[in-house]
């Protein structure tokens, strides 16, 4: 994510490279390609600039923080503009942002924060605390702008600034999420000006006005995202002059040009695959960095899309809303072989839906419960359900038509396309077909409804809230016609009972014991099949990158942080000493290649950000 960071990450998948440092831009000068024609690489050799550019295989939803929900967008607007706290680099846990303190008045219904003097806007204004009530004010009254993060304002009753450097929240209930809001703050006096949060992108003038590490300076749909250092950054200037995002549609693309020297990271769509890292290990001046993720793997199923006002659309297979037919399909899922098979190790087996990582949420069924491979019990809930073979060997449907699902799948994801095949295997021998219907854009068929089952996935924060929220019945769209910020159209009042409970909790054992229990409501109903929990799969050069931080720092990943640490910190491997920001504010620098599964990281952490099917943050 979610921090979602979050993770939507709407179905569409990331990849990442990274090309920095002289050396690189040297390689690459005059090397134009259909994906830049005037590529920054040979301008910044001209000008000595240093440029770290970064391969994505994602495209941007939108550069608007009002809209966008793919990872790649999300970790671009935490490059872009500050958010009231932020998460510290070693462990998670919430540390002054654009608020330098926050506290709750006793019935903790009335939260203060105290807004920073030292942040200006990159046009020279002040960053205040009317910026943040007006960015959460226009949230509550405008449907457009709380498309993508309206959950974290639906219960705020009142936002305002007595002063620049004062904001207070009243709650219309106690809320766990406080130091939480995992919310861009936008500049008044330039937003103001917006007349349609719901189609403006953001994308036509630049420099775009913001007060983050970075300021977004350029950006070609599908071809790059650019950004330059903001040398007035109250934290410290990055150390590289510019930061470029370049669209790899190709993985084992990126992948090449990071061989030769045309890039300096690469994270793949998220994680490069099992191959793609053993290729890159023991190559000259490549490090790669394996550690647990912060990200889940599933299939999703349709349970019949339907919007706020009752209405019906889109066309699910009916089938799927029978509970018994989605576990009988689970239930001829072989995880293990999934694990050993398609991620040859680099990742977990999966169970419940928040990864092993955030132990204080994690759970996973008991024994008597768990929906363990077992295609003769698979076989026999079919049978039961009504859904049985005809003469041919097919299961039909009650319309006596053979049952074939159609699974979305990410075209730029080659671990969909491996899961797909053995889905086409394991539920063809119930009788089943799978149309498998991979595409460079889900999303449009996803938020129609039009599906049966999909490749899922969430970048999971610190506090899950986030990710929990886009399951609820206030997640769906208002109408058919509107976009929601639901996942895949799960409703059950049971579910939403236990998610309000936990938002109010202020007790971190409670309150984890509440989410557990969300947790196990979702794995029962069968919407969700989370199959895997991937490792952060990653390789940069190290004649390119000197040092840059992981999060968490002692077994963490590189791109997709809960914040802007690792683009931030980052140090050319010709630069003459080491970064005095890391340093100043207690950043790890450097990588760590361990697979390690860390515990203990803390109930209030840190936030969502919406991960996607390929990387919703």
């Amino acid at each position: 994510m979610g921090t979602n960071d979050q993770k939507r990450s709407l179905p569409h998948g990331l990849r990442l490279v990274a090309l920095a440092g002289a050396a690189a831009l040297t390689l690459t000068a005059g090397l134009a390609t259909p994906l830049d024609p005037a590529p920054q690489q040979a301008r910044a050799a001209d000008d000595g600039k240093k440029v770290l550019t970064v391969a994505v295989a994602q495209s941007v939803d939108s550069l608007s923080p009002f809209l966008a929900v793919r990872l790649l967008s999300t970790s671009i607007h935490r490059l872009m503009y500050e958010y009231l706290t932020n998460y510290d680099p070693k462990d998670n846990h919430a540390i002054p942002g654009l608020a330098t303190k926050w506290e709750p008045s006793a019935d903790k219904l009335t939260w203060t924060y105290t807004i920073r003097d030292n942040s200006k806007w990159s046009d020279g204004e002040q960053a205040t605390a009317e910026d943040a009530a007006w960015t959460f004010n226009k949230m509550m009254t405008d449907t457009g702008a709380a498309t993508a993060n309206g959950s974290y304002v639906g219960n705020f009753k009142k936002v305002t600034a007595p002063s620049p450097t004062e904001l207070v929240i009243e709650l219309k209930k106690p809320q766990a999420t406080m130091a939480a809001l995992d919310v861009p703050i936008v500049p008044k006096h330039v937003w103001e000006k917006v007349s349609d949060f719901s189609e403006f992108n953001n994308d036509k003038s630049f420099p775009v006005v913001g007060n983050g590490p970075f300021v977004l300076s350029g950006y070609k749909a599908d071809s790059y995202v650019r950004l330059k250092a903001n040398k007035d950054f109250w934290r410290g200037s990055p150390k590289f002059d510019e930061l470029v995002f370049r669209y790899y549609k190709d993985q084992d693309a990126a992948v090449s040009a990071l061989r030769k020297g045309e890039v300096s990271f690469v994270a793949g769509s998220p994680s490069l695959t099992p191959a793609q890292a053993e290729s890159l290990k023991g190559a000259d001046d490549i490090q790669v960095n394996d550690a647990p993720g912060r990200r889940f793997y599933a299939l999703a199923t349709n349970p019949g899309a339907k919007a706020k006002n009752g209405k019906k659309f889109g066309d699910g297979h009916p089938s799927l809303q029978d509970q018994r037919v989605r576990n009988a399909l689970f239930r001829a899922v072989d995880r293990e072989a999934i694990i050993d098979k398609v991620f040859r190790g680099h990742a977990v087996e999966g169970e419940g839906y928040i990864p092993p990582r955030f132990q204080d949420y994690f759970w996973k069924p008991s024994a008597d419960r768990k929906l363990a491979y077992d295609p003769a019990e698979a076989a026999r809930l079919l049978d039961q359900a009504g859904y049985k073979k005809n003469g041919d060997g097919k299961r039909v449907g009650k319309d006596g038509k053979p049952i074939t699902y159609r699974v979305l799948c990410h075209a730029t994801d080659p671990n969909d396309k491996a899961v797909g095949k053995y889905l086409q295997e394991w539920w063809g021998e119930l009788g089943i077909g799978v149309q498998l219907n991979c595409l460079d854009n889900v999303t449009d068929p996803w938020l129609a409804g039009k599906y049966d089952l999909a490749f899922d996935g969430w970048s999971v924060n610190p506090d899950p809230d986030f990710v929990l929220s886009i399951h609820t019945c206030g997640a769906l769209p208002a109408t058919p016609e509107e976009t929601g910020a639901t996942d895949n159209f799960i409703c059950d009042k049971k579910y939403d009972e236990l998610y309000a409970r936990q938002l109010t909790e202020y007790d971190p054992a409670k309150r984890a014991d509440i989410v557990k229990q969300m947790e196990s409501r979702l794995y029962d109903l069968g919407y969700m099949n989370v199959m895997a929990y991937p490792n952060a799969v990653e390789a940069f050069r190290t004649d390119q990158i000197k040092s840059i931080t992981t999060m968490p720092a002692r077994a963490g990943n590189i791109y997709g942080q809960d914040g802007y640490w690792s683009w931030w910190s980052a140090v050319p491997a010709d630069s003459g000493g080491s970064s005095d920001n890391a340093s100043s504010t207690g950043v790890v620098v450097g990588i760590v290649a361990a697979v390690v599964i860390l515990g203990g990281l803390g109930v209030f952490a840190a936030m969502r950000r919406r991960a996607t099917a390929e990387e919703r943050e």
